[in-house]
């Protein structure tokens, strides 16, 4: 759901005793629409994230870690120079609006203290943040919006700072019961009633109304006494932070705890509203960033598996016409046998097979062609069948091992976490040539990233591969012949190492190591997968096999499932 201004008044009430006073020490941008202040409020260092997306605005305190892009963007840039170093005075909600005032005192280049004002306005698809100065005119904006002279608002650089038009509804929050009973009496019967409160009221989230209207079963004539009881409760501040989920994922959010639902998704509840919205998007906003991140290095990995696999079929045709080689090495060896009774001219013969019972057996000829000739071309043909099958049967081998790799590059891609993991990727891909390197390019530079570590609950060191330059690392050089190796059988997955330091890991940690491996591989949505573990010293790397590649023996089959709150609580 889109955040509301009654959950947005329990945000900032969270929020004023936390960041009132505090000092800016950095601006980041991590996304488009995304800006972090890192607040140092005493000996404690905050991490206030504003979001201005169409459908995850928000304002909150967050402990999720966030990476940061190569170059700062240009309005990250302008925030750094006016706001760090500065303080939050106030933090405001403008009246019941989805709309955030941050009151800020920093100081300009000559030292002199300034006043501005960040204005995060959370309002759908209109979400922005402005930077205002002490004038009142807009510094710059997240959003530039010109829609022509004759619009209300225009948010530029120099003009005049205005607020949201109010809209054109009563204010729920403000309004006397007698107001609220009179607007209620003039609904129409035939209307839902969470529909009619939506048109008569604003304030009021179409969730909120669902839920009001669910209390009131249906009947209109509760509504006003539902509806008064709903507005002293958000006006006496008791609001409980509450996430609804199914089949453990989030669905929703809200200030109260929702009847609507009855038993059919889980509620709970949290101890803040920032911990609430931690929850609720770091699971979707962590997918979609891999999903945006990936899109470009996918479609380039499907490309040249696409053209691997149509050249595939067609060699595999190829192949099938090979398989009468044999009869033409019959019929040419038959022909030897029977030469001494062919013509120049003639167009067939038919002789005895002495391979099948001395049956009449007709082999077809080219008329203008010696008798030596015909048999010549027979055996030419014969010899360029048997090796046009030798050929194939290693090109067919080559290109579905090619395939192979790139579907298990394909699963790194959509599983990368970083720009960094992408980076790692294209640098594979590059080494090998499936991208071409363009001319006067400065080679890109990657940091090598170590494979990702994890502790078990019995306290063994669990390695798992990024990608499959690290899964050859991991397998061939940094572990050692006595640990443990884990890989999901007939599944592309991460190469995962149990460090055992010559002991016995206990059942408990195989179980972790296998869960992981099969949270790392394609089979993270399949359910219970069976996983294959072995000793180090029986994987081996074939000469000339592509990253990732290995065989393996003396290995023992158990079965795992993906648990990503065990992987992230093992997480080193």
């Amino acid at each position: 759901m889109a955040l509301d201004a009654i959950l947005l008044s329990g945000i900032v009430n969270e929020l004023k005793p936390k960041t009132e006073g505090a000092k800016i020490d950095k601006v980041q941008q991590p996304e488009r629409d995304q800006i972090l202040l890192t607040l140092r409020c005493g000996r404690e260092n905050l991490k206030l994230l504003i979001c201005a997306g169409a459908g995850n605005g928000r304002i909150q305190l967050s402990s999720a870690s966030f990476e940061n892009p190569k170059e700062p963007p240009m309005f990250c840039m302008l925030l750094r120079k006016y706001l760090v170093g500065g303080r939050i005075v106030s933090l405001e909600q403008a009246e019941w609006e989805r709309l955030v005032l941050v009151d800020i005192t920093s100081s300009n280049e000559l030292g002199d203290s300034v006043d501005l004002r960040l204005a995060v306005e959370l309002m759908g698809r209109s979400s922005n943040l402005v930077l205002i100065g002490a004038d009142g005119r807009i510094i710059d904006c997240l959003r530039r919006m010109d829609f022509g002279g004759d619009a209300e608002r225009v948010l530029l650089p120099g003009m005049k700072y205005r607020l949201p038009p109010p809209q054109k509804k009563a204010l729920v929050m403000t309004l006397s019961a007698e107001e609220r009973r009179s607007i209620i009496s003039g609904f129409e019967p035939e209307k839902p009633i969470d529909k009619s409160l939506m048109d008569a009221f604003s304030g009021l989230s179409p969730l909120i109304c669902r839920e009001i209207a669910a209390r009131c079963q249906g009947d209109v004539e509760l509504l006003p006494q539902v509806l008064g009881a709903f507005i002293e409760t958000v006006k006496e501040g008791e609001l409980t932070p509450t996430m609804t989920s199914k089949d453990g994922r989030p669905t929703d959010f809200s200030f109260m705890r929702l009847c609507q639902y009855g038993s059919e998704y889980e509620q709970q509840s949290f101890p803040s509203f920032s911990e609430l919205l931690d929850a609720y998007y770091s699971r979707r906003e962590k997918l979609e960033r891999r999903r945006r991140r990936a899109k470009e290095l996918s479609r380039l990995v499907k490309t040249n598996r696409d053209r691997i696999a149509k050249k595939l079929a067609l060699q595999r045709e190829e192949l099938l016409r090979t398989e009468d080689r044999e009869q033409k090495r019959r019929s040419a060896e038959l022909l030897t046998a029977n030469l001494y009774r062919v013509k120049k001219g003639d167009r067939s013969i038919t002789v005895e097979n002495y391979y099948e019972n001395n049956e009449p057996c007709t082999i077809a000829l080219d008329p203008l062609k010696t008798p030596q000739q015909n048999l010549t071309a027979m055996f030419k043909e014969y010899n360029k069948l048997k090796a046009a099958r030798s050929h194939l049967t290693q090109l067919i081998a080559d290109g579905e091992e090619r395939l192979s790799y790139l579907n298990s590059v394909l699963d790194e891609t959509e599983r990368a976490e970083t720009e960094a993991d992408l980076a790692e990727i294209r640098r594979e891909l590059l080494d090998l040539g499936y991208i071409k390197k363009q001319k006067n390019s400065k080679p890109e530079k990657c940091k090598k990233q170590g494979p990702l570590r994890f502790v078990s609950d019995d306290g063994f060191e669990i390695l798992v591969g990024r990608n499959n330059t690290q899964n050859d690392e991991l397998s061939c050089k940094l572990g050692r012949r006595s640990d443990i190796w884990l890989h999901t059988k007939s599944v592309h997955g991460s190469h995962v190492i149990i460090s055992t330091y010559g002991e016995n890991p206990p059942e408990r940690t195989l179980l972790q190591a296998a869960s992981l491996a099969v949270y790392y591989s394609q089979a993270r949505e399949g359910g219970k997968t069976p996983v294959d573990y072995t000793e180090l010293r029986y994987v081996k790397k074939p000469a000339g096999a592509l990253p990732g590649k290995v065989i393996y023996t003396e290995q023992r089959t158990l079965t795992a499932e993906a648990d990503e709150e065990l992987a992230q609580r093992l997480m080193k």
